[in-house]
């Protein structure tokens, strides 16, 4: 008789997000108001985001657009007929007790977005992730508890209604996530993609993105999903993963106890880095919802559709893509520069200007980008023109003058700009690249220095770098750095 222990069951996690985004037009979905952020509590509002008698609610044709062009990013269809419900449920911060959203019959559906990974090798792993649904949809106030950070514990509460009519889209995925990692991505992805856009900025800590996650598990190569979780209050990516990481631990080791899942809404703590129920979770029938009588249904014409996609953008996977397969750069090279629309501009310009692509992309994310974040700069407010660095990648290219010569004059040229040739020409840094004038330099430096030569051929053959530094040093780091090398190597020789 065998007494092996049972196999150890395999789980899988099965994950789909629910964001909000907040679509960066300047007045609200169905009113005039403002939508700017910060203004003082209660000074942003209308009858018609108040919900008062007798009036009645505009679509902002602003909102439609950035909904469409929204939704063909992300390689959904358009409805041609689409509707607006009323979601009924009642708190504080919804002064109508109902929500004008979307239901049976949203602007869009059956799209995709493509997620990226590089692997530890650095190779990308790419992945899409299926789109059910785009819906456009009003925000609700905010609540803001006195004495705790939330309804429990708090002393009181106070309502702002600035955000109530704030417009949004609500994107739901596919179930097509199966890790932290993965919903993480998607997230960030979807970030860059309205950024590109220009329909939201995707800030997080202002609430203009907004994830909740449904999470499940259930054991590898079952069909059938496992008890669903929400997850919500997380704001910013890495929550977003750790959340998710923890809530997969947590429901494996319940049902490896015998204990049976909930379905539930929780929270994410930050502080104690776990997740606590909130709630039981809410089904659609719950919020009753019906047509909402006062908005006629949205009908998209043709002629429309093809004016609003043919002015969207080159999207982010599109750039990594041609950056792989035209510009020859690594994975990891394509995505730092295609994070952020404007700075992939600047690079492309850099590019066309004549840099070369690599030596360009290196600049752009090394000594630039760092100089944007010592300074808190954008890659807009910085002097220096992608015409001048792909001037200043010549100048080294062709040995005018040396790397470190290049980054020495870098903060001046992204301060004030500039020709870096006329700067280089003005300070005297043109680098010495004539074997005679340098190789005399370099016996100046030998005959000086008679003990290292002394120890260098004793063994010490890591002095070569003292001479090198000796030499930089006599010509304020003009000496071409390859000859200096060439010669030093030639005079040590026994």
């Amino acid at each position: 008789m065998s007494t092996a222990a049972p196999a150890k069951t395999e789980y899988e996690a099965v994950i789909g997000l629910e964001t909000h985004c907040q679509l960066s037009t300047q007045t609200k979905i169905f009113s005039n108001s403002s939508t700017e952020f910060g203004a003082d509590p209660n000074t942003n509002i209308d009858p018609i985001c108040m919900g008062l008698p007798g009036v009645l609610p505009v679509l902002n044709q602003k909102v439609l657009e950035y909904a469409v062009k929204a939704a063909r990013a992300l390689n959904c269809q358009i409805a041609p007929y689409s509707k607006f419900d009323r979601k009924q449920y009642f708190y504080p911060d919804l002064p109508k007790n109902y929500q004008i959203s979307q239901f049976d019959l949203p602007i869009a559906t059956g799209g995709w977005l493509e997620i990226e990974i590089v692997d530890e090798d650095n190779n990308p792993i790419r992945k899409r992730i299926g789109i059910t649904r785009l819906h456009m949809e009003e925000d609700a106030g905010k609540l803001v508890h006195g004495g705790s950070d939330r309804l429990s514990g708090s002393t009181h509460s106070m309502v702002d209604f600035n955000r109530a009519g704030i417009p949004l889209v609500e994107i739901v995925s596919e179930p097509d996530i199966r890790s932290g990692l993965e919903a993480a991505e998607y997230a960030q992805e979807l970030r860059r993609i309205v950024r590109y856009l220009g329909v939201s900025d995707g800030n997080m800590q202002e609430g203009s993105l907004r994830c909740d996650v449904n999470i499940s598990v259930r054991p590898v190569g079952q069909k059938e999903f496992g008890t669903k979780v929400e997850i919500k209050n997380m704001n910013s990516f890495s929550a977003i993963q750790r959340a998710i990481d923890y809530e997969i631990d947590r429901q494996i080791e319940a049902l490896e106890a015998g204990e049976t899942l909930v379905q539930e809404t929780r929270l994410w703590e930050e502080g104690s880095q776990r997740t606590i129920s909130m709630r039981s979770k809410e089904g659609s029938s719950d919020y009753r919802y019906f047509p909402e009588p006062d908005l006629p249904p949205i009908e998209v014409s043709a002629e429309q559709l093809k004016q609003w996609e043919s002015e969207l953008p080159e999207l982010p996977a599109q750039k990594r893509h041609r950056y792989e397969t035209e510009l020859g750069l690594s994975a990891y090279d394509t995505r730092v520069l295609t994070d952020d629309r404007t700075v992939a501009e600047y690079f492309e310009a850099a590019v066309a200007a004549g840099a070369d692509a690599k030596q360009a992309a290196n600049w752009v994310m090394g000594d630039i980008t760092a100089y944007l974040k010592n300074e808190k700069l954008a890659i807009a407010d910085i002097a220096l023109k992608p015409t001048d660095l792909a001037e200043l990648i010549d100048l080294i290219s062709q040995s005018t003058i040396s790397g470190k010569i290049a980054k020495d004059i870098l903060p001046e040229l992204l301060s004030k700009g500039g020709s870096p040739k006329q700067l280089v020409e003005k300070k005297g840094l043109i680098q010495i690249s004539d074997t005679g004038e340098l190789e005399a330099i370099v016996d100046e430096v030998l005959a000086s220095h008679p003990q290292e030569v002394e120890q260098f051929h004793g063994g010490k053959t890591k002095l070569k770098g003292f001479f090198v530094g000796q030499v930089m040093k006599k010509t304020q780091g003009r000496a071409d750095p390859k000859l200096t090398n060439q010669l030093l190597s030639k005079k040590l020789q026994k």
